[in-house]
Order: structure tokens, then C-alpha cells, then sequence
């Protein structure tokens, strides 16, 4: 489903996007790795047509659009963008920061924005240009202390649905995939008790996030996919 084509992922230095990096680079694609850290570990797992861009800032829409723009440069195109980066926070609304909610915004909304903006022209020129966003399960029935986060979150399902409209002539689809809970080594130091084997692999993910990001799904667009395991 990847060979030959040509992806930029953020927040490449996370859980999700190493292992999006990894199952696009199996696939035999050429992967652009983006992310605000200076460096990734996962760049030593892949080989040397992989492309890591460290101390971007997606929330400036300038920054973002120097590194989408490098990718194609780099690689003569771009094929998929998946926007991973974002963040997490947990806190009620009475004991919070105000704060906490435009940071969420930029986090998680501001960053797809940014780097899809940018993306647009290339994935246009592709023939078959592809955005798979990060929703959440949480942002469709938010629990206690997730305003901010499912709130944003809900920002990035409605930018999935809108940006689908505006590009689906133009042959480009966008689509985003809804987790519930990812198990990550911080999910698991947060939540001890909880029965792991229930919540959604990293691995498992990130091969619907390339389903989403190949040729073969360019009749889906618009499409909020939930992906929750057995939550």
C-alpha cells in the first residue's frame, strides 16, 4: 500500500509516530519525519531514504510550511501527510488553568491546520494525495477532565470533515482515525491497573492510519474512523 509513495509524518518522536514511520517504511515508502524534539530514535531504525526535520514548531505556520516544503524538495513530492503531533492534558475545569485550553488548541488543531495548509499544493500535484489526522474517541463523549483535550480534539474531527469537502475534487482525501486509549509506556505508568491487552496497539493503529494514507482508499474521505480496541 506504501511502495514508492512519498510520506511526511509529525510528531515522529512519539509512540504513534515512530510507529506509523516504521510500518510506512516496511511498505517500502519514502518517510519524512517531523517533530518539535531535535531528534527521534526511530531515525535509526529506518534507512537512508528517510528525511527527519527536529526543532519544528507546527504551531507557526511559517516553520510548517518550510518543512512540508523541504520534504517535497527533498523527495520531488508528497503523497500523504499524517498529522500526529499533538498533546494530552487532564484536569477539571475547576481546578485547571484557563490556559490550558488554547494550548490544547494549538497542540492539536493548530498543528494539522498549519502542516495541511502546506501540504495542499503537493498533494494536489500527487494524483492521489492523502491527510490522515489523530482524532479521538474521547472528543465524541468526553469524560470528567478532558474538556480541553476532547474539545480540541473535536476541533481536529470537524477540520477532518471540512478540509475533505474543500479537497475531494482535487482527488485529495482526508480522513482521521478516532483511538481510545493507545498503549504507551506513559498510558500504562498513568493507569497500572487497567487491562492492557484492551487497549489499542500502537502497531494496530498505525495500519489504519496507512490504509487510510494509500491508493486503495481513495473512495473514503471525510470519514471520522474509530479505532478503540476493546474499550
Amino acid at each position: 500500500m506504501a511502495a514508492g509513495r512519498i510520506f511526511a509524518i509529525t510528531g515522529a518522536s512519539g509512540v504513534l509516530g515512530a510507529a506509523v514511520a516504521r510500518a510506512a517504511a516496511a511498505g517500502g515508502a519514502r518517510v519524512a519525519l517531523i517533530d518539535y524534539a531535535p531528534s527521534a530514535a526511530v531515525v535509526d531504525e529506518l534507512g537512508p531514504e528517510t528525511f527527519f526535520q527536529g526543532n519544528v514548531d507546527l504551531t507557526d505556520a511559517v516553520a510548517a510550511g518550510a518543512a512540508i516544503d523541504a520534504v517535497a524538495d527533498r523527495f520531488g513530492g508528497l503523497d500523504a501527510l499524517v498529522n500526529v503531533a499533538g498533546g494530552f492534558r487532564w484536569e477539571t475545569l475547576e481546578a485547571g488553568s484557563w490556559e490550558t485550553w488554547p494550548a490544547m488548541f494549538r497542540m492539536n488543531v493548530l498543528t494539522a491546520t498549519n502542516a495541511s495548509r502546506a501540504a495542499i499544493p503537493h498533494l494536489k500535484r500527487s494524483g492521489s494525495g492523502r491527510i490522515v489526522n489523530i482524532g479521538a474517541n474521547g472528543a465524541v463523549k468526553a469524560a470528567m477532565g478532558m474538556g480541553a483535550y476532547a474539545a480540541s480534539k473535536a476541533g481536529v474531527h470537524k477540520l477532518t470533515e471540512a478540509l475533505s469537502e474543500e479537497l475531494k475534487a482535487d482527488g485529495v482525501t482526508v480522513n482521521a482515525v478516532l483511538p481510545s486509549i493507545i498503549d504507551t509506556p506513559t498510558n500504562r505508568a498513568d493507569m497500572p491497573n487497567a487491562d492492557f491487552s484492551a487497549w489499542v496497539a500502537p502497531q494496530d493503529l498505525a495500519a489504519a492510519i496507512l490504509f487510510l494514507a494509500s491508493g486503495e482508499a481513495r473512495a473514503i474521505t471525510g470519514a471520522l474512523l474509530p479505532v478503540v480496541g476493546r474499550v
